[in-house]
């Protein structure tokens, strides 16, 4: 028999930890929550140590994700992409930054852990986000786990800002790179 269905869910423990009656103003803030994400993650062994968040024009959340590649056995199941999705379901548009009628809505913004892979970056060209906001690099992640990032386009922060979004790279690096190391120290199986 085919499956015809997918399910996917976040760890039960984000309930707690996320409020989406709080406003997080400030790149800082936005990334805080990612990087509290990605270590709560890793902390409740509930997947890899990457975390993320899509932020609304009043700076509130729409939707968080974790890496949950493991859990669910399924590949795509990175940070950024269970925000997306969750945030697509949430608010039925699946370009965020767009309403039904074509209008704009925004900015919306994905605040991200470490730098999105290859999917993720491909993910993030059509989900309607208007800001990247980004704490480890990608050559953290490499050189401080054992997870490879795949193939981006040389100039990927320029084609992401040719296509109106705008990159903000290194927010809270160093406490990102934390999670990786604790992640590393911990063990931590490829997600």
């Amino acid at each position: 028999m085919l499956y015809a269905q997918v399910h996917l869910t976040l760890p039960a423990w984000v309930h707690d930890a996320v409020d989406t009656t709080r406003t997080y103003e400030g790149d800082d803030a936005k990334v805080a929550l990612a990087i509290d994400l990605s270590r709560r993650n890793v902390d409740a062994r509930s997947g890899g140590p990457f975390g993320a968040a899509v932020f609304g024009p009043d700076d509130r959340v729409i939707a968080v994700g974790v890496n949950r590649v493991l859990p669910h056995t399924c590949s795509v199941a990175h940070a950024e992409m269970m925000a997306y999705m969750l945030a697509q379901q949430r608010t039925q548009r699946a370009r965020l930054n767009e309403s039904p009628d074509g209008s704009a809505i925004g900015p919306i913004t994905l605040a991200t852990s470490a730098q999105p892979c290859c999917q993720c970056y491909g993910a993030t060209v059509w989900a309607g986000v208007d800001r990247l906001l980004i704490g480890a690099r990608s050559e953290d992640v490499e050189a401080l786990t054992e997870f490879d990032e795949g193939p981006l386009p040389a100039d990927w922060v320029g084609e992401l800002e040719n296509r109106g979004i705008e990159v903000v790279r290194d927010v809270q690096r160093d406490a990102a790179c934390d999670v990786l190391r604790h992640y590393s120290a911990s063990g931590g199986a490829r997600y």
